[in-house]
């Protein structure tokens, strides 16, 4: 069995506007020294696998089929097990 950890964010060159506003509100809040805030998501799960290969192939078609809009977002994961 593995843990698997994803994490997907806004490409750089596409406008992350969660961000913007996040860094807008910082910047009002008195943390003017933040800059260039990305918006992104975190998931944890479990693959019942005893393999690493298959856990990863697997891992990456839930990223390109669910996960992630790769139009947009970029993905990368971790296994542990």
């Amino acid at each position: 069995m593995f843990k698997a950890t994803v994490y997907v964010t806004v490409k750089e060159n596409v406008l992350d506007p969660q961000g913007v506003a996040v860094q807008g509100a910082l910047h009002s809040m008195g943390f003017s020294e933040v800059s260039k805030v990305r918006i992104g998501k975190y998931m944890a799960f479990e693959i019942d696998t005893t393999d690493r290969v298959e856990a990863e192939e697997r891992v990456r078609q839930m990223c390109e089929k669910l996960l992630a809009n790769t139009v947009v977002e970029d993905y990368r994961f971790e296994l542990e097990g």
